[in-house]
């Protein structure tokens, strides 16, 4: 065991946030930290990290066990570059290697009587140095640093040029290139396209210290995680498996805690009711009878409640009028910015009743494509037409649709002027705003709120044609389930951008991927997505019958398109083998010198031991190259 919780408590002011936090971890065990937002998820790993104090209760780590911590919100100072400041995970190496060259450096200038004990040190050294991959350490910088999305050109950018998710990327390459015993992460996901998430999933299954992750990405979870702890209502309940084994024995325990709570009540209430006809009765005896009866009830210990998902948000999304059979057509679409062009020449149709998801990385144009099928943005070129009695509604992942001067109330009224002020307060009441609530100021909410407030618009929309721009984001884990049980029962047609992948996957009937300013469609959902790209890339001149570039409004693939993909994608898994061999054969070299180097008659001649260790030097530069270009064509392929 590593880590253990014991009877955490934790209070602010007269509100109790943790009352009965109870698990343990065992070592390389990987375990997600769930609950609705506010439930003191944070709270917990900010105690954990001496960030905070718990009221009451205690938890322990070993003394020599290091932890990583990734906060949500970085406050990252300093003039440094993103590539200073992660270099930093790695000062020992670097300060290692340094000290290496001095050794290397001093062996031809030091009286020959020190050459053994020197010679010593510096073998002892390199040992080290090569038992914790310190050649490898640059390329690694690099390969996190890739992979998390940043891109050469951002390396000597300052830190106090970065957005607040860019901090959180930095310091989440830091926090990973540390390599800590226990490593917690809340939110990491956050500010991460899919391709980084896929990253960043990859490494974490490979990392073998002990992760405790806070992350509303069910889809994340279920592929890292073997144990969830759930905190609800104050108190830490654990359930072994991923995400998904969690929810179907959560579902279960909530059902049987149903249950047996309305069978208590049952009794309470049966009790109840003969106590008051004893007591009608007004004979000693039956009074005697009503007491014991009394004192009986008053003995049993009351069950609470369970929580419910209909307790929370109460979402249903009905449109007003059904529309024709063809909802959009996108011909010969084209935008651009100050930047250069975001896609040209792209064609689609989207026909009523579809779930269809856009994805693609971040930057590709996905939210222009929403805006401009919304009428926000105008395109440079091509042309959007509508069928018959589409109604669109658009959510905006950024909220920036709303009046910050207006209260809750304000917005909901002046976008409906038909609703009763009891219809609008029972609306916001339904997504969790009550009382007083209802008058608070747009520009002081949380997103979460904000997403609340959009949803509720979008209910009262009646729109039959959903655009909806990163609707999870800000909402907790019972909230994306309301939400996605609403759309699946919706009997309109949907087009959505998401990073959400366990979203897009219960969500979309079809997938659209903008990659490479080309629009590809995959006719199902994620996983299918997922198995039909694994298959392009296996067998890249075969193309499945349920997948083809979307390329013109009739929906015939652009086959010269596609062969020149084929030949770009061949050409590179060639690069990708020729540098695999390259690296085996660099390794090789390496390894006969250093078996070279370990010979005792090679540590008695100095200028032989100085040329090997400039070849092996020179091999390792080469080496640590080759381990760059092959990541960059891994991830390029992936």
């Amino acid at each position: 065991m590593i880590l253990s919780c014991q009877h955490i408590t934790k209070t602010y002011g007269s509100e109790t946030i943790l009352r009965d936090v109870s698990f343990h971890l065992e070592e390389g065990e990987k375990a997600a930290l769930i609950g609705v937002n506010g439930a003191g998820k944070t709270t917990l790993l900010r105690i954990l990290t001496d960030q905070e104090t718990a009221d009451d209760g205690l938890f322990t780590v070993p003394s020599h066990a290091r932890i990583g911590y990734l906060a949500q919100y970085q406050e990252l100072e300093g003039d440094c570059t993103i590539y200073e400041e992660v270099r930093k995970a790695r000062a020992d190496l670097l300060a290692m290697e340094s000290d290496l060259r001095e050794m290397e450096a001093s062996l031809s200038v030091i009286p020959e009587a020190e050459h053994e004990a020197v010679y010593s040190r510096y073998e002892t050294l390199v040992h080290e140095y090569e038992r914790r991959n310190g050649y490898a350490s640059e390329s690694e910088i690099l390969g996190v640093l890739r992979g998390l999305g940043f891109s050469e050109s951002d390396f000597d950018r300052r830190l106090s040029t970065l957005s607040g998710g860019q901090k959180t990327r930095v310091v989440l390459a830091r926090v990973l290139l540390e390599d800590p015993d226990i490593l917690l992460l809340d939110e990491p996901t956050n500010h991460l396209d899919v391709s980084s998430v896929r990253w960043l999933e990859s490494r974490l299954q490979k990392y073998t210290g002990t992760l405790l992750l806070v992350s509303h990405d069910r889809y994340f979870l279920d592929r890292l995680v073997t144990h969830v702890i759930e905190i609800e209502r104050g108190v830490s309940l654990s359930f072994p498996g991923n995400y998904t084994a969690f929810s179907q024995k959560k579902a279960e325990a909530r059902k049987a805690a149903l249950h047996a709570w309305e069978k208590q009540q049952a009794e309470i209430r049966h009790q109840e009711s003969v106590i008051r006809k004893l007591r009608q009765f007004n004979r000693q005896k039956s009074i005697s009878r009503a007491d014991s009866r009394e004192k009986q009830l008053q003995k049993i210990e009351r069950l609470e409640k369970p929580l419910e998902l209909s307790s929370d948000m109460h979402l249903r999304l009905i449109p007003v009028t059904e529309s024709g059979k063809d909802v959009c057509l996108a011909e010969d679409l084209e935008k651009g910015f100050s930047a250069g062009p975001l896609f040209t020449g792209l064609h689609f149709l989207i026909r009523r009743g579809e779930r269809v998801g856009l994805i693609g990385d971040n930057g590709t144009g996905k939210s222009t494509i929403l805006k401009i099928l919304g009428g926000l943005l105008i395109p440079d070129a091509g042309s959007v037409r509508f069928g018959s009695r589409v109604m669109a509604g658009y959510y905006d992942q950024e909220h920036q649709l709303f009046d910050e001067g207006k209260t809750l109330f304000e917005e909901i009224s002046d976008s409906y002027p038909d609703r009763t002020e009891t219809d609008i307060r029972n609306i916001l009441a339904s997504f969790l705003f009550t009382g007083d609530d209802v008058f608070k100021l747009i520009s002081s909410l949380s997103g979460g709120e904000r997403a609340r407030l959009s949803l509720a618009k979008l209910m009262l929309s009646g729109a039959n044609f959903l655009l909806l721009d990163e609707p999870t984001n800000h909402l907790d884990i019972e909230s994306r389930e309301i939400l996605e049980d609403a759309l699946n029962s919706f009997d309109g047609t949907v087009l959505f951008v998401s990073h959400d992948r366990y979203f897009i996957n219960r969500i979309a009937t079809r997938i659209l991927e903008l990659d490479c300013r080309t629009l590809t469609e995959y006719l199902g959902n994620y996983d299918y997505y997922l198995e039909k790209k694994a298959e392009r890339v296996q067998t890249p001149g075969s193309v499945s019958g349920n997948s083809s570039s979307v390329t013109a409004a009739s929906g015939k693939a652009d086959w010269q398109a596609q062969k020149e993909e084929q030949a770009r994608i061949r050409r590179q898994q060639q690069r990708l083998a020729n540098c695999e061999a390259t690296i085996t054969e660099t390794e090789e070299k390496i390894r006969l010198i250093d078996e070279q180097l370990s010979l005792p008659e090679t540590g008695t001649d100095l200028p032989l031991c100085q040329k090997l260790s400039s070849e092996r030097s020179e091999l390792q530069t080469s080496l640590d190259q080759l381990y760059e270009e092959w990541e960059t064509l891994s991830l390029e392929q992936e």
